[in-house]
């Protein structure tokens, strides 16, 4: 029998409603151990929160109170999707109020507040904690990272991860939190993005031991959406170029997190060379994942087309398309798997060491892009 993990929702912005959404077409997934069940909802914002009440007929509970939240004891677990200055103050309470977290990246504003975090996850092992990454869980992602595993790359040349947005090529979009540096934090566009392009890296170990970075702010100012121009002090683009050590010299792993890249609407991708082989899949195009073989001869690039080929099977036919709302479904479904004692199918979300690691090598790229220096990456053990 399917066990029901009931929620509460702190953040009932964008994702919060994404949530809501793949909670609500959970009977598209045709074999998992739990689902969720949204029963009380939080937000400042009573706009956000009306929604949830009007779509959402599992909601008991509506509050503009985390604490009141947290108190329901009917809440089991909890989805936090609020601003990243937030993060070190709610997790932790989360945790104390004993309920499982899934929370939104960058896991504190910066690596300070993590480091407050971490103890609290670290005093609750009976909890599960896991941070949101979506993009990994497309079909095609999962082909590169399995020929990574597969030990099959021979000497890695080169591994590059891009997530690429382009609105904010627009220079009269008005300003919101993740262009305030008190609210969205010192990174900047790496605050937001970063997770998404460590992910994979840090999961198939390839931590780098120093890094470089080309920090870029084209728009020093943006309207604020009442007739006033104000100071946008946040970098925009952030190009991560780090060594990662290996038994056959080590090998360049490039990050970009790009929020103005022209064209780009929302495009996540993942490169891996080797060789032996070698790998790329993007969210471009979100069907097809390209591979090479290299045995001496012609260096020729495959294009397999991919449909619904999913971690946790769906009533979707194979052969058609898979989309971002599915990703996030298989992320949310990992995340049950492991909390009705699972193994999340061999992919499991983002964890607290993964989230401390990603806060390293950020931290040393903004100074390295600050400085205009090389700069060694210092991990912490949780």
């Amino acid at each position: 029998m399917t066990q029901v993990v009931k929620f509460g929702v702190i953040g009932c912005g964008l994702m919060g409603r994404e949530f809501a959404s793949t909670a609500a077409r959970w009977l598209h997934l045709t074999d998992t151990k739990a689902r969720p069940e949204i029963v009380a909802v939080c937000d400042l914002n009573p706009a956000l929160t009306d929604w949830f009440d009007a779509n959402v007929p599992t909601v008991s509970q509506v509050t503009d109170d985390y604490k009141a939240l947290l108190a329901n004891p009917e809440v089991e677990a909890v989805y936090c999707a609020v601003p990243h200055n937030l993060h070190a103050q709610m997790y932790p309470d989360i945790l104390a109020a004993g309920k499982h977290l899934f929370g939104e990246k960058p896991f504190g504003i910066d690596a300070e507040a993590n480091a407050t975090i971490q103890p609290a996850i670290s005093a609750h092992p009976e909890l599960l904690v896991r941070c949101s990454s979506e993009m990994p869980f497309y079909p095609g992602a999962q082909k590169v990272i399995n020929l990574a595993r597969s030990g099959e790359l021979g000497a890695i040349i080169e591994v590059e991860a891009a997530f690429l947005h382009s609105s904010d090529m627009n220079p009269n979009k008005a300003i919101n939190w993740k262009r305030m540096v008190d609210v969205n934090g010192a990174y900047g566009c790496m605050g937001d993005l970063g997770m998404h392009v460590l992910h994979v890296p840090l999961r198939l170990g390839w931590r780098p031991s120093s890094v470089s970075a080309a920090l870029v702010n084209r728009f020093h100012t943006r309207p604020d959406g009442k007739g006033n121009t104000v100071p946008c002090g946040t970098w925009d683009n952030a190009t991560i170029t780090g060594h990662v050590d290996d038994a056959d010299g080590g090998f360049p792993l490039v990050l970009k997190t790009w929020r103005i890249a022209p064209g780009h609407s929302n495009t996540w991708s993942l490169r891996v060379l080797g060789t032996r082989k070698s790998a790329y899949f993007s969210t471009q195009n979100p069907r097809q994942w390209q591979w090479m073989d290299y045995d001496g001869g012609a260096q020729v690039w495959q294009v397999e087309d991919l449909g619904f080929q999913t971690l946790f099977p769906a009533i979707t036919g194979a052969i058609f398309e898979f989309g971002f709302p599915d990703a996030l479904q298989q992320m949310w479904a990992a995340f049950l798997d492991e909390l009705a004692g699972g193994d999340a199918h061999g992919f499991h979300c983002v964890t607290p060491q993964e989230a401390a690691d990603h806060h390293a090598v950020l931290s040393a790229a903004l100074k390295a892009g600050t400085q205009r220096t090389v700069e060694p990456v210092t991990y912490t053990g949780l």
